[in-house]
């Protein structure tokens, strides 16, 4: 792919399409958003606002890393909506529903700043593997119908790249590299890492046990031969030794996969010095962990995310 050209094109793709009305982006802090959020920017200025909600299921430090990054380079809003994502969340075990509530919620928040701007577009980091994994149904520039009947056209700049294209362009746009090779992260976040009902107290151990996940790997190097690494916090309790007293706390599944664009997926051979590290950071530094397992299954049968 010829970088130049792509920018050059969609940049002036986008100036047509949009013109000088507005529009918003969900700005996730992830490569996708963030490349679509730089090539709108290019071409419409501040008529982009590049939304970044906290829905307080984020990983340890990402508020301040996308905020760091992003605050004084886009017309960039930060909303804290943590405590009307988790109530809506309370009692709710069930994967599919959770990840309804979920969207529901983001939209309605999108749904509200859009009208404050009077926004008329909607940019979406769709890419290549979405669609093709639903079977093509997400669909170029097509509207979308908020809950209050509000209608956004949908704009999706890098619909036709795969993750690696994505990239190639983030570097061209002189975003940090860091963030160009951050690993992918569910919309979701860590509610589709905690399995069965949420409450802050198991998204705070969701959150520890990643960041020693991702701490060991990355410090390791192990990190340059995978996709994504991450911890689940299952819902299964595992009986324990803590020091001389008999403990009862839950069971935590690691997985590390390796994949060029997410439609496949495979567990490499991971060094047991730093499964065995990892295990023992876990177990030590999180007093409500007992057991530390690894997920060994490739994509398919299974998914990268466990829910």
């Amino acid at each position: 792919m010829n970088l130049d050209k792509f920018i050059s094109t969609t940049i002036d793709s986008l100036k047509n399409k949009i013109g000088d009305e507005k529009a918003i982006i969900a700005l996730s802090g992830g490569v996708d958003s963030s490349v679509c959020s730089v090539l709108v920017k290019e071409a419409i200025e501040d008529n982009l606002t590049a939304i970044f909600v906290d829905h307080g299921l984020l990983r340890e430090g990402e508020v301040d890393e996308v905020c760091g990054i992003f605050q004084n380079r886009l017309n960039f809003k930060y909303i804290d909506a943590t405590d009307e994502f988790l109530d809506a969340l309370k009692g709710i075990k069930d994967p599919e529903e959770k990840r309804k509530i979920i969207g529901k919620i983001f939209i309605e928040v999108f749904e509200r700043e859009a009208e404050k701007i009077k926004a008329k577009f909607l940019v979406q980091g769709t890419i290549a593997p979405d669609w093709i994994e639903s079977g093509g149904k997400i669909k170029t520039h097509h509207n979308l119908a908020l809950p209050n009947g509000m209608v956004l056209d949908v704009v999706e700049p890098i619909r036709d790249l795969y993750k690696d294209e994505v990239r190639d362009v983030g570097l061209k746009l002189n975003l940090p590299e860091k963030l160009i090779h951050r690993q992918p992260f569910p919309g979701p976040g860590l509610a589709v890492r905690v399995l069965g009902e949420i409450d802050e107290d198991k998204i705070a151990i969701c959150r520890k046990i990643n960041h020693i996940v991702s701490e060991e790997v990355e410090s390791s190097g192990f990190n340059k031969q995978l996709w994504q690494y991450f911890a689940v916090l299952t819902d299964s309790h595992v009986t324990g030794v803590k020091g001389d007293q008999r403990d009862y706390g839950y069971l935590v599944v690691v997985r590390m996969v390796s994949s060029l664009d997410a439609m496949t997926a495979t567990v490499p051979e991971v060094p047991w010095s730093l499964i065995s590290k990892i295990s023992k950071r876990i177990t030590s530094e999180v007093k409500e962990i007992t057991h530390v397992t690894l997920s060994v299954s490739d994509k398919p049968p299974s998914t990268i995310e466990f829910e």
